[in-house]
């Protein structure tokens, strides 16, 4: 780790993950190299091996920024309403996931390989933002739903998340996998972000 301030390692961290996350609007993973997310910062590209060892590396760390960002989306669902009816709860939970796109698609991704090589104390840091969102869906329906029971709230957290997995493959089909299964006869409705996960929590919830 280079010398320097603890405030401007992680500014160079975030700038990293900034320009790795922009690349992974319009691009796969395996298409974007450290080479690339290096030119879109304003430092050298061999300076990324000063915070991040390898590519998996950066990308475990936007996949921490972005289940950070979603904890905070909840804790903000959680202090704008005392109450919420399964309805309305489906409705905000829906939009907070809505609005990360970049989650849901690195959701998507091998995580076993992305973990495997990344190093110990960032797949640590990685850890304790998802057991944070883990605990953060807990205090949803602890403030809404009362009368669930402990286990109730365990089916939904351990049904909802792996369910998350698959939301940006049934969301996001691009026009080679269209004509793929035209031409294998698959039939395909389009359902969006917001109803294929407002319906699967309403339907886990009554």
């Amino acid at each position: 780790m280079p010398k320097g301030s603890k405030e401007l390692t992680e500014a160079r961290k975030d700038e990293i993950i900034s320009a790795c996350a922009e690349l992974y609007k319009t691009r796969s993973f395996k298409d974007i190299t450290i080479k690339e997310i290096g030119n879109a910062t304003s430092f050298t590209r061999t300076s990324i091996y000063n915070y991040f060892q390898t590519k998996e590396e950066i990308f475990l760390a936007l996949l921490q920024k972005e289940y950070e960002l979603w904890n905070d989306r909840l804790r903000q669902i959680q202090k704008e309403h005392e109450n919420m009816n399964v309805s309305e709860f489906a409705d905000a939970l829906a939009h907070s996931l809505e609005e990360r796109k970049n989650l849901l698609k690195l959701l998507s991704m091998n995580h076993y390989d992305m973990e495997e090589n990344s190093r110990m104390e960032r797949l640590t840091d990685f850890k304790v933002a998802y057991g944070q969102s883990l605990e953060e869906v807990k205090n949803c329906l602890d403030q809404f739903f009362g009368e669930m029971t402990s286990q109730d709230k365990e089916n939904f957290i351990y049904s909802f998340f792996p369910f998350m997995f698959g939301i940006y493959p049934y969301t996001t089909v691009t026009e080679k996998q269209q004509e793929a299964m035209r031409q294998a006869g698959v039939s395909f409705v389009y359902r969006s972000i917001y109803e294929i996960i407002y319906t699967e929590v309403k339907k886990l919830l009554t």
